[in-house]
């Protein structure tokens, strides 16, 4: 289990917007990832951690893409492609508040925060996949990201271990 230090550690929660959580999602709906991201929030808020919101904006920008929860003054950034790392101010700011490590939730497991999570190794960040803080399109895809990739890139915790 790892610690979480406010000092160098951060979250980052991806597309938890309205039309994104209303997919038919496995093995977590999104109304239950949502419940875990926004107690995972909470934590790290409380521990003066850096809480990041990755959205996602496309070009003919369909209805659906407001947050399902008030960002606050969390860092918004907003992603162009799948992963919130490319052409966005992520690393930057990452980088700016002395974070090392980051943890991970949103959806989906297999497209916005595989990628995201992705990219963080490879700007050189120790990974925290939160498990039950993700869900996807399929369950194999869910499966054999928090099984066989993301133990490769990092850590897989689940919320409850995260916030013990």
């Amino acid at each position: 289990m790892t610690k979480i230090d406010p000092a160098t550690s951060a979250l980052v929660l991806v597309d938890l917007q309205e039309r994104i959580v209303a997919l038919p999602t496995t093995p977590y709906s999104g109304e239950d990832v949502v419940a875990n991201a926004l107690r995972l929030r909470t934590a790290f808020r409380e521990a003066g951690a850096p809480v990041v919101i990755v959205k996602v904006s496309r070009p003919d920008n369909p209805p659906g893409n407001d947050l399902v929860f008030d960002a606050q003054d969390d860092k918004i950034v907003t992603k162009y492609t799948i992963g919130g790392f490319a052409g966005t101010d992520l690393d930057e700011f990452l980088r700016g508040k002395g974070v090392k490590t980051v943890y991970f939730g949103g959806i989906a497991t297999e497209f916005g925060v595989e990628s995201t999570l992705r990219a963080a190794s490879d700007h050189g960040y120790d990974t925290v996949a939160v498990s039950d803080a993700m869900t996807a399109l399929s369950d194999i895809s869910h499966e054999n990201a928090i099984t066989k990739i993301f133990p490769r890139l990092g850590t897989v915790l689940t919320t409850a271990e995260v916030l013990a």
